[in-house]
């Protein structure tokens, strides 16, 4: 006789409430064994792929790609005990369907035995772009800035390796608008032949699913047409389009919105001529300990805020309203703030103040390929202690950028020019750098502030100086 288990969508160990279902890596009548996985997810941090702890047949999906779900949730049922049946029956699958949904703490207790349970970041479906409309603030700065030779090689999205998955023609808005679908729908599109563009989608937020595809590539698209312009988000009448806030966006704001209004920030700004670094960094490349390892301007910024830090330990401290204290870390953990489709993310690199300029380095190019392959997971993204981000790759030259919630101050890196300097007395071409510093004022003062930053400054200026500290 057939048995029903249900399986509930589980907190994946990082304080989880709800996700997104990215993908279905199974569908009913297919049997399964114990840790297969079966569903990938989407949460405020990071894709993650579950596997479910018992062996059987799936009867039924009780939830569609692009549906948020709570944690607790019942998501797929499963016969545990098929007895050879190809498929239980129907009825019986509707009645384990409607069964009472178990609490998260029963959903918890189900799911101990499973083995390696938990948050894990994987490759995610999106589609290769050929177009960089995504960058890491860990590549170069744009040709402007360092010349040809140092262009940013590859701008960073969350598509898999080109061997896992064929890179797909990027996604191109029409009139300002960019169709809404699913990593998978969007790969299926692709392979059908059917323009994103021109589908209304029938999901909630007019969210374009695997059946409107299929019913465009099979016959006339009438039926998406039926779809209204408030389910597809998108209103004729006014040109607006809806688009629910949730994910990494939500999560986003409402860190920005706390860190706004608890920490009072204060910005500084310091403009430098940083040609020597630039020829510095040129040595480097041609020297044999340094052959193959990617050497660039947030590398020497890496190292200059490591070093000024234990100058100025402030910096790297952070404020604990409950404890009233301010503790100050031993360490540094560098967050490199990264744009992603998925919205902002910094990941960190742990330690970074014991490593050597070709260590942070290799270091930095690793957070590259991670974040590149959409591998990074929630746990390189926790426990920063301070964070650079980079617009100069944007041809930006500097910013006011708001503290990332748990540290005391960010530095933002703008793009190095070819600017008029003076050099002894003499007007010359320099390469120059704006930097710019916001800090928590309840921790950092004026002075501890100005003094951090006319340190890495002075490092970047001239990298010889870091031999004094």
């Amino acid at each position: 006789m057939p048995t029903y288990k249900q399986f509930p969508l589980a907190d994946t160990a990082e304080g989880l409430t709800e996700a997104d279902i990215l993908s279905w890596h199974v569908k009913p009548g297919d049997t399964v064994t114990v840790n297969q996985i079966v569903v990938e997810i989407e949460t405020a941090k990071a894709a993650v792929e579950l596997p479910i702890p018992w062996a059987g047949v799936v009867t039924e999906l009780h939830v569609e790609p692009g549906q948020t779900v709570e944690v607790g949730t019942p998501i797929l049922t499963i016969d545990v005990d098929p007895g050879g049946a190809a498929a239980p029956a129907p009825a019986a699958a509707a009645a384990a369907a409607s069964a009472p949904v178990p609490p998260p703490a029963e959903a918890e207790e189900e799911m101990k035995p499973l083995v390696g349970y938990g948050s894990k970041a994987v490759v995610t479906q999106r589609r290769a772009r050929k177009s960089p409309n995504v960058a890491l603030v860990a590549s170069d700065a744009p040709k402007a800035a360092f010349g040809a030779s140092d262009a940013p090689k590859a701008a960073l999205g969350r598509s898999p390796q080109p061997t896992a998955q064929p890179a797909a023609e990027p996604v191109r808005p029409r009139g300002g608008y960019v169709p809404l679908a699913k990593p998978p729908v969007r790969k299926l599109a692709k392979d059908l032949g059917v323009d994103l563009h021109a589908l209304t989608g029938t999901a909630d937020g007019g969210v374009i699913t695997r059946e409107d595809v299929e019913r465009a590539a099979n016959g006339p698209a009438a039926p998406a047409a039926a779809a209204s312009p408030v389910d597809s988000g998108y209103d004729p009448a006014t040109r607006e389009r809806r688009v629910p806030i949730k994910g990494v966006r939500k999560m986003t704001a409402a860190a920005m919105v706390q860190s706004a209004y608890t920490a009072p920030h204060v910005t500084e700004f310091l403009t430098i001529d940083v040609t020597p670094m630039m020829e510095f960094r040129e040595k480097l490349k041609k020297s044999r300990e340094f052959a193959g390892v990617k050497v660039t301007p947030l590398t020497f910024a890496a190292k200059a805020v490591c070093l000024a830090a234990k100058r100025t330990p402030d910096v790297n401290a952070v404020w604990d309203e409950q404890a009233q204290e301010i503790v100050y870390k031993d360490y540094v953990h560098l967050g490199i703030a990264a744009a992603t489709p998925r919205g902002l993310i910094v990941p960190k690199v742990r330690d970074a103040d014991s490593m050597s300029l070709k260590e942070l380095a290799q270091a930095l190019t690793t957070l590259t390929d991670v974040a590149r392959e959409g591998k990074t997971s929630p746990a390189d993204m926790a426990n920063g202690t301070f964070t650079i981000t980079n617009v100069g790759v944007f041809g930006v030259d500097t910013g006011t950028p708001i503290i990332n919630p748990g540290e005391s101050a960010i530095l933002c890196l703008g793009a190095i020019k070819d600017q008029p300097w003076v050099v002894d007395g003499e007007i010359k071409v320099r390469k120059v750098l704006q930097l710019s510093l916001s800090f928590d004022h309840r921790v950092v003062d004026g002075q501890q502030g100005s003094e951090f930053l006319a340190d890495v400054g002075a490092l970047l200026a001239d990298p010889a100086m870091a031999m004094t500290y």
